[in-house]
Parts: structure tokens; sequence; C-alpha cells
């Protein structure tokens, strides 16, 4: 049978770039979301949360769900379950209806909480939120479904860290726009180290993933090396400003008494704050995880620089004011 692969929350910052990538090589795809307005493209509506909707994915061979609720803030804390696990239920049941017999899940690294340095995929989950709760949960119930045929069926679990590139709203442009405005200030010592992926490369290993045998393989996504936050920043004040250094710092106790002060402001005037103690904890924190990814001879098409420097450029150096921008943690 011929492959026909089905985007399941496909119009949102890594579905987009996916399905640029899909059509470079042409391979037969359609996008469901409960977005249907996107660029250059048609998406097909399609809600995880409701079962009589995924019908429409009769006559698919694969399904790649990168549908999910991710940021920290999201009110009630049910939507987590109801996205990303009953959606997951919802999605193996289709396969089950559909004949489908290939899934690849986009789960997070957020699974693993606050992680010892260079956690590779066999870490303990100790995920401190709801979202890597939920995301963990959810690996589970795909994992049920392998395990019902696993000889015939193929999952494909991969574990990206934090993403970023061009267009997207999420955590590094926090901090890229911080620095280009002129408003960033270095909390703490600023020798911690955060993994990264940049989007392009995240896209072409969904697309290398279709070429797996059945079985299941799951895989964290990092693109190496890890920058501590010292170098991180002034490579971008340096191709932004030309100054080879970090700028104004905060000691780490001040930092974190800013945070809980935002967060009491927050409670009282129920207004979200661009600074909170979860965001200064994050900041401080070191995220490094390590992967099994080149023991299946997947070569990432950008280097991490590559992927900075690109992203950097179309913030900041271009006029890209009329292009979607994706909202994210």
């Amino acid at each position: 049978m011929k492959e026909k692969v089905a985007i399941i929350g496909g119009s949102g910052f890594v579905g987009s770039r996916l399905a640029q990538e899909f059509k470079r090589v042409n391979k037969e795809y359609d996008i469901f979301d409960i977005n249907t307005q996107i660029d250059g493209d048609r998406a097909i509506y399609l809600d995880v949360e409701d079962p009589s909707l995924l019908g429409q994915l009769e006559g698919y061979t694969v399904l790649i769900n990168l549908a999910a609720v991710h940021r920290d803030d999201i009110r009630p804390v049910t939507r987590y379950d109801d996205v990303n696990v009953q959606g997951a239920v919802n999605v193996c049941n289709a396969a089950r209806q559909q004949g489908i017999n290939r899934i690849i899940f986009t789960s997070s690294v957020a699974v693993y909480g606050f992680a010892s340095p260079d956690t590779l995929e066999n870490g303990e989950p100790n995920f401190f939120n709801d979202y890597g709760r939920t995301k963990y949960l959810a690996e589970n119930v795909y994992k049920a479904w392998h395990a019902e045929d696993p000889a015939a069926r193929t999952l494909v679990i991969i574990r990206p860290t934090v993403i970023f590139g061009e267009g997207n709203r999420g955590n590094v442009y926090n901090l890229l726009y911080q620095v280009a405005s002129k408003r960033f200030v270095m909390v703490g010592n600023g020798e911690n180290r955060k993994s990264m992926a940049y989007v392009g490369n995240v896209a072409a290993l969904l697309n290398y993933t279709l070429t797996f045998n059945p079985g299941f393989h799951l895989f964290n996504y990092i693109d190496k090396p890890d920058l501590d936050m010292n170098t991180l920043v002034a490579m971008v004040r340096r191709t932004l400003f030309n100054k080879d250094n970090v700028g104004i710092r905060m000691p780490k106790i001040v930092g974190m008494a800013l945070g809980y002060i935002a967060d009491m402001v927050a409670l009282i005037t129920g207004k979200k704050l661009p600074v909170s103690s979860i965001r200064v904890k994050k900041f401080l924190a070191t995220t490094q995880f390590a992967s099994s990814i080149k023991e299946t001879k997947f070569e990432a098409p950008f280097s991490l620089s590559d992927g900075l420097a690109k992203t950097i450029s179309y913030e900041f150096m271009e006029d890209n004011s009329d292009k979607k921008t994706y909202v994210s943690e």
C-alpha cells in the first residue's frame, strides 16, 4: 500500500515545518488540526478530543501525532489530560478501527523533570508539571497499543528538548528577544547548560522515522553540543551588536525573589506576567540530555549554530513581520 501520512496537530510550529519537509521529498500527506487557517497548505478539521471525527483517518497508513497542550499556565489543568492523554486514547482507537499500524508520537524531555545531565532514554520519569505528567501517560497509551501486535505495529516516540526556530514564540525566542531588545539580565553565573533542538532537524528526523521497521523505537532528540548560558548569550550579542560578553548580571537569590514577587502579583491581579518563579527556575536549571539517535544513522541537516544563526537573522535582522508566528513554551 502506498504510504499516506496524517499529521495530527499539523498546523502548529513543528507540523508546519514537517509539511515543508514532506513537500520537499514529495511525500503524500494531509494536515488535521482544530486550526484550519494555515498558510500555503490546507488543514482538515479534527479535534483529538472528539472520537466521532477520527473516522476521517480512514485510508492513511501513518499517524503522526503532534497535537498537545503544553504551556505552563493552561487552565483548567484537566485540559492536559483531555488533550494529551484522552487524545492519545482516541488516536489509538482510530488506528485500531482503520487498521493503521504505524504511529509516530512527539513526547518531550519534560517527562524527566529536572534530570541529571546527559540523561538518556532509559532515564527515570520524574516530571514536575502536568505537561510532563500527561506526556508520559500518553506514551503509555501508545505503548499499550503497540504491545497488542508488536510484530506488525511500529511505534516511534520522540522526546525532543526545547525546540526553537524561525517564527516560534517559545522560551528560546523570549531569551533571544530580551537580548536583542537590550533588556536581558543574566541571572546567576551563566554556567548552566541548555539542550536545544532546531525545528528543521526535528522535522527531518520525523520524516526519517518513516523508514523504521516494526517495533518500539524511543529516542530523545537534542542538537549537540549543549551551550552554557554565557556562551549562548555572548553568541547572540556578538551577532547583533558585535559585543563578546553577556552584559548585566544579577545574583541568583535576587532573581528568585523577583520571581516569587511576580507570582504574588499575578495571583492578586489575575494577569499573566512574563516573569515567574518557575520561569526563573527553568532559566537557572541545567537541562542537558543525551540521545542514542546516532544508532539509527540519522544525520541532522543543520548544526546547532546554523539553526541559531538562521533564527537570529530571521527574527532580528530581516523584516518578516508579515509571516506567521507560533506561540508555545
